[in-house]
């Protein structure tokens, strides 16, 4: 009986044995995940690490309009080249032509005034006898020259003003360069904090970069700087240092990493590079960047 007890026993043990390396023996393994694309690395062994936006040359230009309104002509599209001073789209000026016929029938009036006062104070300086009118009177006949000509020259000045704002209501590029977006249809309505269009030069690019300003003390202008695109570690470019933007500004270009932080101030460095032979780089387009720092100081990646 004792034997059987015994038996029963080292046979449960046993099975349980199996079954835990049955167990193991069948477990899936799961696969490491490897990233889709191995992440940019640093060429210099002390670095501050940063990121960038492509930009045309001496920044985008967003353009807007002087009043709001209805657009009517839109010559444009994305893409196409323009140049400086050449029309890109046109804002309803059919308020604006009421109110210049207005301003020249009161420009008009204005002008007649003036000359009946200047006729009137030369009838009166032409009298040979001093004594046919008063001094009193005389000066008032002046101050009323003086006033015509004042209304005169505000009607003048209104005039000038209404049609200067017709003008401006044809939006015209500033530069030469490419329309790089359109926001704006022939009917819509635009308003006067709308974006419009936004043009830039990209014959030649620049890259934004956004320094942490935890970073921004160790920045050296002078020492070597790299660029890959977002996640390319195959495309290294080298930067040409042009300018800084000693503001520091809060953080608005964000890149989606999770370890970003979002409560910062950023330092903005302009820099200038040439576009690789095998790739094109583009407008907007995000950056990782690298900058040499002398091995000296503290890292603060």
């Amino acid at each position: 009986m004792i034997i059987l007890k015994s038996l029963s026993f080292y046979l449960a043990v046993l099975g349980i044995l199996l079954a835990v390396v049955f167990s193991i023996m069948t477990e899936k393994r799961t696969p490491p995940i490897l990233p889709i694309q191995e992440p940019s690395f640093s060429p210099f062994p002390s670095y501050i690490s940063a990121s960038g936006i492509v930009e045309s040359i001496d920044k985008n230009i967003d353009l807007g309009v002087p009043e709001e309104g209805i657009v009517t002509e839109l010559w444009v599209k994305v893409g196409e080249k323009v140049q400086k001073g050449s029309p890109l789209f046109k804002v309803d000026t059919r308020s604006l032509e009421a109110e210049e016929l207005v301003n020249k029938a009161n420009l008009e009036v204005a002008q007649a005034d003036y000359q009946k006062q200047k006729d009137r104070l030369e009838r009166y300086l032409s009298i040979k006898d001093p004594r046919a009118i008063s001094q009193d009177e005389l000066q008032n006949l002046r101050n009323d020259v003086k006033i015509a000509k004042a209304k005169l020259d505000q009607a003048q000045a209104q005039m000038q003003k209404t049609k200067e704002l017709m003008e401006r209501m044809t939006v015209r590029s500033p530069i030469d360069g490419t329309v790089l977006e359109l926001n704006i249809r022939v009917g819509e309505f635009i308003a006067k904090n709308s974006s419009a269009i936004l043009i830039g030069n990209i014959e030649y690019l620049q890259i934004r970069v956004n320094i942490d300003e935890q970073n921004a003390g160790y920045f050296i202008p002078n020492l070597s700087a790299v660029a890959y695109p977002k996640n390319n570690t195959s495309i290294k470019v080298p930067l040409k240092f042009s300018r800084i933007e000693p503001f520091v500004i809060p953080k608005t270009s964000l890149t989606g990493s999770g370890e970003e932080r979002v409560d910062t101030r950023v330092l903005q460095v302009i820099y200038t590079f040439d576009q690789p032979v095998n790739y094109h780089f583009y407008v907007g387009q995000q950056a990782d960047v690298f900058l040499e720092k002398k091995e000296s100081q503290t890292t603060h990646e």
